[in-house]
């Protein structure tokens, strides 16, 4: 059947690249490593929250740089598992690990340089971004951010290596790195800022190990023969600057879309700050149960980057877009299911945090309407973009993901809360608009087919 959205006759039905049963076995392994991965700064915030709020307040605070950091280092990523997808597409598998040890020597050089910054400037930069806090959280937030910048070429490293694994359809390693790296999170936290009474410090250390493990442990697999992408003798790397600028011609154009999201966070909360407490604290914890909800269906929508890459890397242009639109219904259904756990469970949650009753109610009506919108408009907002990604079509997803995010996700925000007396709902209101328009966007993209006519090796 051919429609505007695959030619089935093009696809050998009876030697697909991917299987129900290879896909799922793909996805839940990389959802499970998402959720970890959301975990972890969670478990410092939370761990230390028995320190005082002054450590809190630290950690919090210096987490928003840590996860604006984190986002160019998955933007990397990104272009690792797509190039070396395309690679092992083609099954040019030499291809695939000459492009990966430019993409080790690439993730090593930018991340030292980001560290290195980072740890020169601390105090200007913390300064800068944090303005005037108290003496004793500007203490902490340095001591936190010193240690835990530390760790940046570590996180880099596993970002990249992970990709290599998924890459080559192996999804299972990475998550069990993840697993017992986040025990030993945990039990660091514990020791170090319960036993040793390290505060901050403490838990940032116990950071810096977990992802040091992470990193050392996903380098030393990689030497290992007898896998898809081998990685080793990493003293004899030298550039290639046009295989480096394939790389970066998917990740930049990523990491400024990650970039841009993260600072349109910012303006939301300044703009929720003028509220009060109670729409704060709604606010805050509804995000977290927003974030919660859609971390199966973003862990689909990675997946889904290897399956299309390598259909693409195979000249199975047809089938990559069956893919799409078949791992978009799979995002659709774990999407309905994640938000009406997180809707039953969220008020449980909320009396165990101690909210108010007036910050539990707006959270709950915020909840609501989410709860409803996201599973209409968030899927086709979101999954396409990863397989257009997949096949080269980076630049349009930034352009459109950035505009969409700053006219309707923080324009409407802002207007509707400064100038029309709305509520926390105003956010909610901007994301729906933002995820709407997307959708419409990103489905006409779909339709055209233009964005196979891009290349990425």
């Amino acid at each position: 059947m051919k429609n505007r959205l695959y030619d089935a006759t093009k696809i050998d039905w009876d030697n697909l690249m991917f299987s129900t049963k290879e896909l799922w076995m793909l996805l839940i392994p990389i959802m499970v490593e998402q959720m970890l991965n959301s975990l972890m700064g969670m478990a410092d915030t939370m761990m230390v929250s028995n320190v005082g709020s002054v450590a809190m307040s630290a950690v919090s605070l210096v987490d928003s740089i840590n996860t604006l950091v984190i986002q160019v280092f998955a933007a990397l990523a990104t272009g690792a598992a797509i190039i070396c997808s395309h690679y092992l597409g083609k099954g040019d598998e030499k291809g695939a690990n000459k492009a990966a040890r430019q993409i080790f020597l690439t993730v090593i050089v930018i991340s030292l340089t980001i560290t290195a910054g980072g740890l020169i400037f601390c105090r200007p930069l913390l300064r800068l971004i944090f303005g005037a806090v108290e003496p004793a959280v500007m203490e902490d937030s340095i001591i936190y951010f010193l240690i835990t910048a530390s760790s940046y070429p570590f996180i880099a490293l596993f970002n990249a290596g992970g990709a290599f694994y998924r890459a080559g359809g192996n999804s299972k390693f990475p998550m069990k790195i993840s697993i017992i790296s986040n025990v030993l999170n945990i039990i660091g936290n514990a020791v170090l800022i319960f036993g040793c009474n390290m505060g901050v410090a403490g838990a940032a250390i116990s950071t810096l190990v977990s992802r040091a493990f992470c990193a050392i442990v996903v380098l030393y697999f990689l030497r290992k023969p007898k896998q898809k992408i081998v990685l080793n003798q990493y003293l004899t790397i030298r550039p290639d600057f046009p295989l480096i600028g394939k790389v970066l011609a998917i990740g930049i154009p990523a990491g400024v879309e990650n970039g841009m999201f993260q600072f349109g966070k910012l303006a939301i909360q300044s703009t929720v700050s003028t509220l009060g407490t109670q729409a704060i604290a709604a606010q805050a914890m509804t995000v977290i149960f927003e974030n919660v909800n859609g971390i199966a269906a973003i862990a689909v929508g990675i997946g889904l980057m290897t399956v299309a890459g390598q259909a693409f890397g195979a000249g199975r242009k047809e089938e990559a877009k069956y893919y799409i639109i078949k791992l978009t219904g799979y995002a659709e259904i774990v999407l309905i299911i994640s938000c009406a756990v997180t809707f039953l469970i969220s008020r449980p949650i909320m009396h165990l945090a101690g909210m108010e009753a007036e910050s539990m109610e707006l959270c709950y009506q915020m909840l609501i309407a989410i709860t409803i919108a996201k599973p209409i408009l968030w899927a086709l907002s979101f999954i396409p973009p990863y397989g257009l990604r997949a096949a080269g079509d980076v630049k349009f997803s930034m352009i459109t993901a950035t505009c969409t995010m700053w006219f309707c996700r923080v324009a409407l925000a802002v207007y509707l809360i400064r100038f029309q007396g709305f509520g926390p709902i105003a956010v909610w209101i901007g994301m729906f608009a933002d995820w709407g328009i997307r959708s419409i966007i990103f489905s006409i993209r779909f339709m055209s087919g233009k964005w196979m006519e891009k290349h990425v090796i």
